[in-house]
């Protein structure tokens, strides 16, 4: 897939975001930053780098971090321009920080919590993620967004993704108007739907940002290397929601055309 410079995606990049659903941006923060990130998520899991006695579980889930290398790190020059172009200039709402974080361990254990599935957006407040939603318009999220805060190759469990399931999504979203869909309707049949599609994998090196369609089927999986691996995986949210006044970003067009609109 075309990767991303620091001046934003062009042309050829929108087009693999409309129909693939997904962009890699290299360099999206630095190599120093992305370290400092990591040595505060090893204090707040009480871990350390230097004891692997330490690492018992295959998965420790941090929440939201506010600190200023996470603001930093979630807004650079290079990721405003990607946000201005596939979601609309002043349609955002620039992070104030990141999260979630499953920082993933190496581990013979199953971690119990892979399975292909969208990101819901809406409908938070039922105890039941189940229950939380998801519609047409993706109230509540502009994109999904994954940040590398360690090297990821392809045995350090790197998320899993369907190119070009978010069309197949946004299909089957479409009758259900407002209300949207549940994740357990969605899941309902394992997202077979989508399982033609193509499987991309989230590698990089600390500092990359897989910028994503909101309606973009991923999966976890375990890590199998010999070292932790260090990702965020927060919404970008959008200031309000799709207006018809205003020229169709990547986001929308993604959908219209997966609609025929």
């Amino acid at each position: 897939m075309p990767a991303i410079n620091q001046q934003g995606p062009g042309a050829a990049q929108v087009e693999h975001f409309i129909e693939r659903g997904y962009l890699r941006l290299d360099g999206a923060f630095g190599a120093d930053l992305a370290a400092e990130c990591r040595d505060i998520l090893w204090k707040a899991m009480g871990l350390s780098p230097d004891k692997p006695e330490g690492w018992t579980r295959p998965v420790v889930r941090l929440p939201f971090m506010a600190a200023p290398p996470f603001v930093a790190a979630a807004n650079t020059p290079a990721l405003h321009a990607a946000y201005d172009t596939l979601v609309g200039v002043d349609r955002w709402i620039a992070p104030a920080g990141l999260g979630t974080f499953p920082v993933r361990f190496p581990s013979p254990e199953d971690p119990g919590d892979s399975g292909w599935h969208v990101d819901v957006s809406f409908g938070t407040d039922a105890p039941d993620f189940m229950q939380w939603r998801v519609n047409i318009k993706s109230r509540g999220r502009a994109l999904l967004m994954l940040f590398l805060f360690s090297d990821v190759t392809e045995a350090d469990g790197p998320t899993k993704i369907r190119a070009g399931s978010h069309l197949d999504i946004a299909r089957q979203l479409l009758p259900h108007g407002e209300d949207g869909m549940t994740l357990g309707e969605l899941a309902a049949d394992g997202f077979a739907s989508t399982a033609h599609c193509d499987e991309a994998l989230a590698t990089g090196d600390a500092g990359t940002v897989y910028l994503c369609h909101p309606f973009l089927v991923h999966s976890a999986q375990p890590n199998r290397a010999g070292r932790p691996r260090f990702m965020a995986q927060p919404p970008l949210l959008p200031r309000g929601e799709f207006d018809p006044a205003l020229p169709p970003s990547p986001v929308q067009l993604a959908i219209r055309r997966a609609c025929n609109l």
